[in-house]
């Protein structure tokens, strides 16, 4: 069967994947948005479903007032005698820590903390019951043998490796391999500079013999090519013994055009030479499409689709920015109905708004909403936002505009903040939509969904990490309520949201 890259759409970077007999499970980072670490499933590791989040409660993850693209880092999942282990990195708030689980589905383990310098921490069990905690620190993987009933580790961090092609280098993961060990590397960084190395030895200390062609996977030398930045990998064999790399990247419609799903979840067929060395795509190039075999039930990953919220908790697509407040949102205040009660904190605020968005995972696409929502005073707002950080957003927002209720389109862009358009509504129920290409956004609204007002379009290139600087996230489209400095006096009730391709 033919699999169209990328596997999973929308900002899903440093996928971490397991095979436990036939199932396969994988793992990504979440950064500031809560719950935590998604997880999925699959029969053939081609098609993914999610069967939730790792870290669900505020007691394994602390995110309050956490920077954007802080958060949680490159978690790592592993498997060893029944035990799920994922181990991962919360930046600027405690460190690295694991957390154990029987079933992947949940629930987890509160955390235990190892220790708080570096990142992009992994397990490695060994044949002999030696485990080993490495991790970037500095410019160096650093590594110890751990006692992973209390997190100890058992000696002092040793360095084992320095770089093999930049002396930028991080998310390190060792294999044993045939009788040998691997020592496996992102470096250059996570953008137009990312590869992926390899090296091994005969020990899990070194000396590290290095790849004769590392990187093993890089395209910074391919600026023209669709698919960009790939790196921060994984190796899995499937259980038919075939290999498989599965590693981040980022796709590009143009040359100058902008990353704006994030960085995402790619997969790549791995060969081994004669010599012992892997082989990745074609040579070290990740291709837009892969011919796998897929097994007979195998499950999609959720395409998108309407939700009605009928049902008595949110679907695993659903996201919060940080630890959400639970008087800001509720399915059961009005049964059908997602209710957002729109607090002090905006969408400029480093806090939690209230707002439940899902990762943009195509360039075309449709999202619309009907919104019961009936402001008193013009800070009073609700609608649908397009969310990179506090600094750069979209939102097409119900408010209040010359004392009568209005649909507005706003845009932050860094420290530039406008009103673009605005439209009276009656009083009622009102539809909003937002349409998108790969160039711009297009916002609808009115309250007859099939005559509603077009009020004006926003370019994609400003809700973009090249643009937005240090931000390892995508878009997430959401619908949002706040009282910009006060409690909004009314809710705001979302009787559906559909997302759709066009």
């Amino acid at each position: 069967m033919r699999i169209t890259n990328p596997l999973i759409g929308g900002f899903y970077p440093d996928p971490s994947v397991i095979r436990v007999a036939t199932d396969y499970y994988l793992v990504t980072s979440s950064f500031e948005f809560f719950p935590a670490v998604p997880i999925f499933h699959s029969r053939d590791g081609v098609h993914w479903r999610q069967i939730g989040h790792v870290l669900t409660r505020k007691s394994q993850v602390h995110l309050e007032k956490c920077g954007y693209s802080q958060g949680i880092w490159a978690p790592t999942i592993r498997y060893h005698s029944g035990t799920f282990y994922l181990i991962t990195t919360n930046v600027g708030h405690g460190g690295n820590f694991y957390v154990t689980a029987s079933n992947p589905a949940g629930p987890w383990s509160d955390p235990i903390w190892i220790d708080e310098d570096g990142f992009d921490p992994s397990l490695f069990f060994d044949d002999d019951g030696t485990v080993y905690y490495c991790r970037r620190n500095g410019n160096e993987i650093v590594q110890a043998s751990i006692d992973m009933a209390t997190g100890q580790l058992k000696q002092p961090l040793t360095p084992i490796c320095r770089g093999m092609c930049s002396p930028d280098i991080e998310g390190p993961h060792v294999y044993k391999i045939n009788g040998r060990y691997y020592l496996m590397c992102a470096e250059g960084g996570t953008r137009f500079g990312h590869s992926e190395t390899m090296a091994r030895s005969d020990s899990p200390w070194g000396p590290w013999e290095q790849c004769p062609h590392n990187p093993i996977v890089t395209h910074r030398h391919l600026s023209g090519h669709p698919i960009r930045d790939v790196g921060h990998g994984e190796l899995v064999q499937a259980h038919d013994g075939s290999w498989w790399f599965f590693c981040l990247g980022t796709r590009q419609r143009e040359y100058d055009s902008a990353s704006i799903l994030g960085r995402e979840t790619f997969l790549a067929p791995v060969i081994w030479t004669e010599h012992g060395w892997p082989v990745i795509g074609d040579r070290g190039i990740i291709p837009e499409y892969v011919e796998a075999a897929c097994a007979e039930d195998a499950e999609p990953h959720n395409e998108g689709g309407r939700d009605d919220f009928d049902a008595q908790k949110l679907n695993f697509c659903w996201i919060f920015i940080r630890n959400p407040s639970d008087a800001d949102w509720s399915l059961s205040a009005r049964p059908g109905f997602l209710r957002l009660n729109g607090s002090p904190v905006s969408l400029d605020d480093e806090d939690s708004p209230a707002f439940i968005g899902r990762r943009q995972d195509r360039f075309e696409m449709c999202a619309q909403t009907l919104l019961e929502f009936e402001p008193h005073i013009g800070t009073e707002e609700a609608g649908l936002c397009l969310f990179l950080t506090k600094d750069y957003h979209y939102e097409i927002a119900v408010t209040v505009r010359n004392g009568k209720k209005a649909v507005v389109v706003k845009k932050r862009i860094g420290d530039i903040y406008v009103e673009t358009s605005m439209c009276e509504v009656a009083a009622g129920p009102v539809f909003l939509k937002i349409t998108s290409t790969h160039r711009r956004y297009d916002f609808f609204g009115g309250n007859n969904p099939h005559h509603m007002h077009p009020l004006g379009s926003g370019l994609t290139k400003f809700l973009s990490p090249e643009l937005a600087g240090f931000c390892w996230t995508g878009v997430v489209i959401g619908m949002y309520a706040t009282g910009n400095g006060k409690r909004c006096t009314v809710p705001a009730d979302f009787d559906w949201f559909e997302y759709t391709s066009i």
